[in-house]
């Protein structure tokens, strides 16, 4: 099927006046400057007007108006304009199996043409003239489709690249909202478990005074305040399409993560044997803090009532080690998200670059979680490589 190729972009106005403009110029001057007679100018106009018309459809069938303005031109000089015309619009298809026979008719018609009062040796030179500009004009029509091709390259390539961009900056938010989805679960997770604690202790306890149960409703209440804060804080940065606003926590608020869990009724042991923390970059401290913080929900899900032993260490140059331990009670069903937890804790040492092993062993069940001291930061949806 003819018609333009794919790659050959439609003309607008300004196109389309240039080609006619290519065409117009010769067939006048060929016109005035011929010197024949009167009836066999207006025949060669004639002839002439009708290839300019012909040229309008020369990209949807190229050709076949190569092929019948290449004919005109066996009478017609003035037609040689919009041959020729039609003649580099043919080449820019780059089909050679019409291209050489219309080439061959082209030149075989400025022959004829050219005979018509006799083959003199200035008729033949001028037949040769010819015939190399229509080689000419085969080269002209090959760099011209080159120069679409590269054009059109240009055009993909600029195309792939904005999408390949708007990809990355989609997987950006991407990664942003899942760090920001985990740390809605874990602040989340944290203060709910402590609500349900303090509850279920006002709800079942029947040895409570007057002043301790006034202590846990409004422990109660700051908790529950303090989950409000936090979750506007984490739909704020969503709406913003930003990072985290509000002030990361770290290794130098453990202590009040331990004073707040102790207050609600969870009983933990601490033994912290870090050295250097002040050399701690702030990241491995989120990261360690955010751990912790999970350990303590999971172990408050799984072992209400039981005690926690949470100890620390590590120091420049070595790993930062966190290991949690609680009775692992058998039977114990987890509640509703229990078995997200270590999900989540997995998924954070990962973003992390440190490792995290579990276990049962004689009874007790053992989270132990290895960081690397300085901060590695990996891409949440993906490896990091």
């Amino acid at each position: 099927m003819d018609g333009r190729p794919g790659n050959q972009p439609p003309l607008d106005r300004r196109g389309v006046a240039l080609r006619y403009l290519c065409a117009v110029p010769i067939v006048a001057w060929l016109i005035l400057s011929d010197g024949q007679p009167l009836m066999r100018t207006l025949i060669d106009t004639g002839l002439a007007l009708i290839g300019l018309v012909l040229m309008r459809w020369r990209r949807r069938w190229p050709w076949r108006i190569a092929l019948a303005t290449a004919l005109l031109t066996a009478y017609s000089a003035s037609a040689i304009g919009p041959a020729w015309v039609a003649y580099v619009s043919l080449v820019t298809h780059r089909r050679w199996s019409r291209i050489v026979p219309v080439a061959a008719l082209s030149a075989a018609c400025l022959l004829v043409r050219g005979a018509l009062d006799g083959v003199t040796q200035t008729v033949i030179i001028a037949w040769v003239m010819e015939v190399m500009a229509l080689g000419g004009l085969t080269v002209f029509g090959l760099y011209l489709r080159g120069r679409r091709d590269l054009e059109q390259s240009l055009r993909e390539r600029a195309r792939a690249a904005e999408r390949e961009q708007r990809q990355r900056i989609d997987q950006a938010r991407l990664a942003e909202r899942v760090k920001i989805a985990q740390e809605m679960h874990d602040v989340l997770a944290h203060r709910i478990s402590l609500l349900a604690m303090l509850a279920g202790g006002l709800a079942y306890r029947t040895d409570l005074g007057p002043e301790q149960t006034r202590e846990a409703a409004l422990a109660i209440q700051e908790n529950a305040h303090q989950s409000l804060n936090e979750l506007r804080t984490v739909l704020r940065t969503l709406r913003d399409d930003g990072a985290v606003e509000a002030p990361q926590p770290n290794l130098a608020h453990l202590d009040a993560l331990f004073a707040e869990v102790r207050a609600a009724g969870q009983r933990v042991d601490v033994d912290d044997g870090i050295d250097g923390r002040e050399s701690l970059p702030a990241q491995t401290g989120r990261h360690a803090y955010r751990i912790v913080q999970e350990a303590l929900t999971n172990a408050r899900k799984h072992a209400p009532g039981a005690r926690v032993t949470a100890e620390l260490g590590g120091r420049p140059g070595e790993d930062l080690r966190i290991r949690v331990t609680n009775p692992a009670r058998p039977g114990s069903a987890p509640g509703p998200g229990g078995r997200l937890g270590l999900v989540g804790l997995a998924e954070r040492t990962r973003m992390a670059g440190g490792t995290l092993s579990h276990t049962i062993e004689d009874g007790r069940f053992i989270l132990d979680v290895r960081l690397p001291w300085e901060a590695v930061e990996r891409d949440p949806a993906g490896d990091s490589g």
